[in-house]
């Protein structure tokens, strides 16, 4: 079996390198990752400027642009690896709720599904990656063990959060749905050394909906948190109201 493995924190992260290793316990593995951190990607393109695909001297792939051009070049530029499963991550920092829309990490894994790849996206529910690694290792073997022994029948994305506690702390793992978080971003403004105003945007907004059931609150719990995700966007409720509004207008 082959995984092809991104992030969105950079080739060097530590969160990239544990999940190369623990994979690797399973199948082949090759990491093609940004050449630097390139957190709140999205899913964007780099269409405006080539890119540059290198070889770095731990082994792993490093590439000029974002964690979705990552995927592409990961699946065009080896064509000697053709991968059954696209994992991300270990993102150093959790992506739950309204998170997900801008994380790199999950943007890698969501590029790969829609090109009818099983992917999953890991994070960790906290910064200070050094100090809860063993954690985050123990359950992505957790997850990859059971994945792959158990393979589901169609293309998979699931959004995996770890929690931020001692790995014999670890209560187990549960089937979340996405949170909320309230839409407050702060902007600090400041001034460059010229006296030109520069600004910074800051820290997401305070959690808004974390009740049972949710990745915040299976976190908050001690369990990973593991939530399928979609991508059809279509607010089907809302069909039926649109068809309305738009019966007799003439074009």
């Amino acid at each position: 079996m082959n995984i092809l493995i991104s992030n969105d924190d950079g080739y060097l992260a530590q969160g990239i390198a544990i999940l190369a290793r623990v994979a690797s316990e399973f199948a082949n593995v090759r990491v093609v990752a940004p050449e630097r951190n390139r957190s709140g990607a999205s899913n964007s393109l780099t269409l405006d400027r080539p890119l540059s695909f290198r070889a770095a001297e731990n082994g792993f792939y490093y590439v000029t642009g974002t964690p979705t051009d990552c995927i592409h070049l990961g699946l065009h530029a080896l064509p000697d690896f053709k991968p059954d499963l696209v994992i991300s991550g270990i993102n150093h920092g959790a992506n739950m709720g309204d998170d997900t829309l801008y994380s790199g990490t999950v943007a890698a894994a969501t590029e790969a599904f829609l090109m009818g790849i099983p992917a999953v996206a890991f994070s960790l529910n906290t910064h200070k990656f050094a100090q809860y690694s063993e954690t985050a290792e123990q359950a992505a073997w957790i997850v990859l063990s059971h994945l792959l022994k158990n393979r589901p029948i169609a293309p998979v994305l699931w959004n995996v959060n770890i929690p931020a506690v001692a790995p014999d702390e670890l209560q187990g793992y549960k089937t979340t749905r996405l949170g909320k978080r309230h839409h407050i971003q702060n902007v600090i403004a400041s001034t460059n050394p010229r006296g030109e105003a520069i600004y910074w945007i800051g820290a997401a907004g305070d959690v808004s909906d974390n009740e049972d059931g949710t990745d915040f609150a299976a976190c908050e719990a001690g369990f990973i948190s593991i939530t399928p995700l979609q991508i059809d966007l279509t607010a089907y409720r809302e069909m039926d109201y649109l068809r309305e509004y738009w019966r007799g207008m003439s074009v």
